[in-house]
């Protein structure tokens, strides 16, 4: 009698790899298909609320700056409420609040540039945002790279900027503003990586979170370069 033995035993454990080998890679191919879906509706939801902001500082182009005291408890207020909500569909409302809002913050201060005839300032610096914005997301998306490395220099910069931020609260020290606008278009571009990368890799999983992070590093990124465009301009 023929002994089968190991021929099956060799047989089953082919197939066990086989097996192993499609069950290994379903993850890996369902986490790829899923930061493909947050990828594409957080630039949807990036596009609308970009849209939104830009129209509602316009509107409030002509209204008093606010505060910022005012500033910072509409921000971190909008912020960890639509991080609450982030799971629903109010999640998307309160994205739209906080960028409306942060639009507000905007209209006051292009209203001033328009006052003083620099509008082409407003211009260079939306242009030169949108040029930074779109060249990192286009190296991100096309390296593949992994800028999770990112995250202790973002870490640190973000404490690095705000000490400076209350120094120059406090003291008035020449230069001081534009280092500080200056750290801030290193530190948004920064995020921009490290953001895009996350979401790639499938570590954010949450396009409306996505979406805010992106919009936030946007927005320090405009008004940075828009502060060292004029004050290099001459027109700060």
């Amino acid at each position: 009698m023929q002994d089968n033995r190991f021929p099956r035993s060799q047989a089953a454990s082919s197939q066990g790899d086989q097996l192993g080998s499609v069950m290994g890679s379903q993850p890996a191919a369902l986490v790829g298909a899923e930061a493909s879906a947050v990828l594409k509706n957080t630039y949807m939801l990036l596009g609308l609320t970009i849209t939104f902001s830009a129209v509602i500082a316009y509107l409030s182009m002509n209204m008093p700056r606010p505060n910022f005291i005012v500033i910072l408890v509409g921000f971190y207020g909008l912020f960890f409420l639509t991080a609450k909500l982030r799971n629903s569909a109010w999640g998307i409302v309160s994205t739209f609040a906080l960028t409306g809002f942060m639009g507000y913050t905007l209209g006051p201060i292009i209203g001033m540039f328009a006052g003083a005839g620099a509008m082409p300032v407003v211009a260079n610096a939306l242009g030169l945002t949108a040029f930074v914005f779109f060249g990192l997301s286009a190296y991100a998306l096309i390296s593949r790279k992994d800028f999770s490395f990112l995250a202790g220099f973002i870490t640190a910069g973000f404490f690095v900027l705000l000490g400076t931020m209350v120094l120059g609260f406090f003291m008035n020290i020449p230069g001081l503003q534009l280092a500080i606008s200056a750290g801030f278009v290193l530190f948004s571009s920064a995020a921009i990586l490290y953001e895009t990368g996350n979401i790639i890799h499938g570590g954010e999983r949450n396009y409306v979170m996505a979406t805010i992070g992106l919009y936030v590093s946007i927005y320090n990124l405009f008004l940075s370069l828009l502060h060292l465009l004029s004050a290099f301009g001459g027109d700060d």
